[in-house]
């Protein structure tokens, strides 16, 4: 019996792969040193993010690669040479992240998996500091059609999390119904993905946006 590889893509690859299907994505580019990294971030418009980014890489928060709110080239640089100094032999090549600050009172998770009993499967659920806590999710076999997406996000217990909140308007649900349906297209699109995991899905006015994304392969 054949073995099989397993890898995961870089956050930035990740991304990629989930804008091609559609998916909004945080705008952002990668830098191979800290006056690039500066220079990204003129071009972006402050604040910005930095974190580490490599293929090896999917813990960031836990190991501190993380710099929030950089408000300008300045913070930038600096910020860039304690995440590259930070990388170590077994992180492989690795490159400095930058994206604009994606700022939202809500935010929500989402994913794709292909499960051994089931098969590819769709999901959704609460994110942010509740998500433990309240564990509400839905699933749905993939191939994913418009009304199953809507059947999903109504079937969270906190759907009413989507009205308007705190100030900001409802959460576009056709837009989210099509971050789940690009998700399903991408399982049937690859058979090599695995699985997906965007966590956070940050509800930019209204918009689902993914903030980060994790792309795990099987070849």
């Amino acid at each position: 019996m054949a073995s099989v590889a397993s890898a995961t893509l870089s956050e930035a690859e990740s991304k990629r792969l989930l804008a091609a299907h559609g998916i909004p994505v945080v705008e952002e580019r990668v830098a191979s040193d800290p006056e690039e990294a500066a220079r990204v971030a003129d071009l972006l418009g402050y604040p910005v993010v930095a974190k580490l980014c490599g293929a090896t890489i999917a813990h960031k928060t836990e190991r501190g690669l993380v710099r929030l709110n950089l408000p300008d080239g300045w913070a930038v640089r600096s910020a860039a040479a304690e995440l590259l100094r930070a990388a170590g032999p077994e992180d492989g090549p690795v490159e400095v992240l930058v994206a604009r600050m994606a700022r939202g009172a809500r935010e929500l998770i989402a994913g794709a998996h292909r499960d051994p009993q089931f098969g590819p499967a769709v999901m959704v659920g609460v994110g942010g500091v509740l998500a433990e806590a309240l564990a509400d999710v839905a699933f749905r076999l993939v191939p994913l059609s418009r009304v199953d997406a809507g059947e999903m996000i109504e079937d969270l217990r906190t759907a009413r999390l989507l009205g308007p909140f705190r100030g900001e308007p409802p959460v576009d649900r056709d837009g989210l119904a099509a971050v789940l349906m690009g998700l399903s297209a991408l399982l049937e699109a690859d058979a090599s993905v695995h699985s997906v995991d965007v966590n956070p899905l940050v509800v930019v006015e209204g918009v689902p946006v993914a903030v980060d994304a994790l792309v795990e392969v099987r070849r």
